[in-house]
Parts: C-alpha cells; structure tokens; sequence
C-alpha cells in the first residue's frame, strides 16, 4: 500500500515514520457511597494521543530533524494529516531524541494531542521586557472548577456576578439547574 506522508502544518514528513499509535480515553469520575458501594460517573471522551517514533537517514538527517524541532517551538495547535486517520487540529507536545543525533542518521519519538477548538484556551507567555498591553492581551480567564454540590446561583454569589452574568460568561450551559463535578465555570 502506498501511503501519503504525514503532515502537520506546513511541515512534511520525508517518508512516514516507523511506528505510530493512537490512544482513546474516556474520563471516569469514581466516588464512594455508603456500605461499601461505588458510583461511577462518565465525564466524556478525553483527547486522543498520537504517538510514534522514526528516523531521518542519509546526508542532511540531522537538518531535516532541525526543520522539524522548529515547527515544534512554533507552538499552538495546527492541522495534523496522518495517512490512515482523518485530520484533525492537534498540538506537537512532545519530541525528543532517542539517541545521539549524527549527520547522516537521527532517531526520534513525537507525540500529538489532538485539540477541539471550542474547549482550548492558548496563553502564550511573555518575556519580563514584554509591555502591560501584551500582559493584559495574554491574560487568562479566571475559572471555578464544578465540586458536588454547587449550584451556578451559589457559584455567581461567592465570586460577585449575577446568575445573568455568570450564564453569559458560559454560554454552553444551556440548564442552569444541570452542572456536573469536574465541569468548568468561568467567572471572567
């Protein structure tokens, strides 16, 4: 079978690499109910990983591996196109080299967590020399993460907004009376 290579962002992979996987996972909340008892409860789909290994070979190995530790500092999510799963946005989490890169050979493993847009928030950190409208621009959104027993009114009270306001802020939660532990509240 000929397979096209795989491809993240505006890099191309000179030939696939050895070895890849992918790992599905589902979040699962645990507690404990009286006599001995157990509820479990499904928090969802989690990201998908994609992980695998290769090698770069022949004159020039270890500059094509520069090429690709570069799209690596770039940052931020982007497409990734493997030649037996479908696209997806994914973020370069990890590459790493697995043994002393030499110019005619380099070993390496890369590994990719796939993103769904709607749910990522990306903060890029500034240098102490950054300007106060680059730290304000940079700035995060202040969160409540969901415990038993919260409700969205008491959640709004403790941090100052109104139920109005705080539904606003979140959109997505289409029941106000229906929150789940675990669930994330912004509050800015």
């Amino acid at each position: 079978m000929d397979l096209r290579p795989m491809k993240y962002k505006d890099y191309v992979w000179p030939h696939n690499p050895k070895i890849y996987g992918i790992s599905y996972q589902r979040k699962v909340a645990v507690s404990k109910v009286p006599f001995g008892h157990y509820l479990m409860r499904d928090m969802g789909l989690s990201y998908r990983v994609l992980k695998g290994e290769g090698e770069f070979c022949g004159p020039g190995a270890y500059d094509e591996f520069k090429k690709l530790a570069t799209v690596f500092y770039d940052g931020g999510p982007g497409k990734l196109w493997h030649p037996l799963w479908q696209e997806s946005n994914a973020y370069f989490v990890a590459l790493s080299l697995k043994q002393e890169p030499l110019p005619d050979y380099v070993y390496y493993t890369f590994e990719f967590w796939e993103s769904y847009d709607e749910h990522v928030e990306t903060v890029r950190l500034e240098s102490a020399a950054g300007t106060a409208a680059t730290a304000a621009a940079a700035e995060v959104r202040k969160t409540h993460t969901v415990v038993s027993g919260d409700t969205l009114w008491a959640i709004a009270k403790r941090n100052g907004l109104s139920l109005q306001a705080l539904l606003a802020l979140n959109p997505e939660i289409k029941n106000p009376n229906l929150i789940r532990p675990g669930q994330t509240v912004y509050l800015s």
